[in-house]
């Protein structure tokens, strides 16, 4: 995780390009049709019928009964109506689902993407997810393009954002150096009284922080510490996102669990005994989703 920021954020973007959620599903595909009718059968602008929608591919959805988005979006409290501000949204695995959403209700969506400037992958991602999502309002809405990163001025224009929602991405800040950063843009960002939304790979509180977050997980106390530092104050915690399998205790970190799993390298002592079953088997991270609020004026 050490080295500099820019290629860092590089490798980020990378990973999580591979998963984009801007494809079409394949109307051919059984798993696609399957889902096109639950879509069918659930009310048009509910959440429901977001997640279930035929614009989202059928690799992407299989990673639903991990991630819990409707779930996950009704403890955050959003209305459909809402101005929402989602920070890295990487391959667009969210926005897919907040996107066609958001519209449906009168709603608004900003991305607030990595600095394309930082480098090519980053400029290469940042692209691919305009191609996907920016590129087809009529299915996505009018999604804003941002930027949030240690040098940008802010994620959103000050108090106007009802939310801002941020999946599995400070530990990147910390890795970089401007976590705190980061958190005071998301305030400036939101209205009084708006929700921001945190999931993040939990780090068992009886375990050290460290402040690089190299392992990729992040402590809630020290999250709280970073909001609450910020101005914010704790609105409510949910273990919908809970995987009590996952101790966080991988030699390459989380990103040995799904979907990623990281295999070490031949001859490394970390590939004695390494078995991909073992890290299946646990699934994805063990995540804290927590919700925080600007207070009212």
């Amino acid at each position: 995780m050490k080295g500099s920021a820019a290629a860092f954020v590089g490798v980020v973007a990378l990973c999580l390009l591979a998963g984009c959620g801007g494809k079409s599903a394949d109307p051919a595909d059984p798993a696609a049709s399957a889902a096109a009718d639950a879509g069918s059968s659930a009310k048009r602008g509910t959440l429901e019928w977001a997640v279930a929608g035929d614009w989202r591919i059928p690799v992407e959805k299989q990673r639903d009964a991990a991630r819990h988005p409707v779930e996950t979006l009704e403890f955050f409290g959003l209305k459909s109506s809402d101005t929402v501000v989602e920070i890295w949204p990487g391959g667009g695995w969210y926005t897919a689902i907040l996107g066609p959403w958001l519209k449906s209700g009168g709603g608004r969506l900003i991305a607030a993407e990595v600095d394309p400037n930082l480098s090519a992958e980053a400029r290469r991602d940042v692209d691919a997810y305009s191609a996907a999502f920016i590129a087809r309002p009529q299915t996505y809405g009018d999604i804003q393009l941002t930027v949030a990163s240690k040098d940008s001025p802010g994620v959103a224009p000050d108090g106007t954002a009802d939310a801002v929602l941020t999946f599995r991405n400070i530990h990147n800040w910390m890795a970089g150096g401007y976590a705190d950063k980061m958190f005071q843009d998301f305030y400036r960002a939101l209205k009084p009284g708006g929700v921001l939304g945190v999931v993040e790979h939990r780090l068992p509180s009886r375990a050290d922080q460290d402040l690089s977050a190299r392992s990729g997980y992040v402590s809630e106390a020290y999250v709280i510490q970073l909001a609450e530092a910020a101005g914010f104050k704790l609105d409510g915690e949910s273990d919908v996102n809970a995987n009590p399998k996952d101790d966080a205790n991988h030699p390459l970190g989380v990103w040995m669990l799904p979907p990623n799993m990281r295999a070490p390298a031949a001859g490394s002592p970390e590939a004695a005994g390494y078995d991909p079953a073992a890290y299946e088997a646990i699934g994805e991270s063990d995540r804290m989703t927590l919700r925080f609020r600007k207070p009212a004026e």
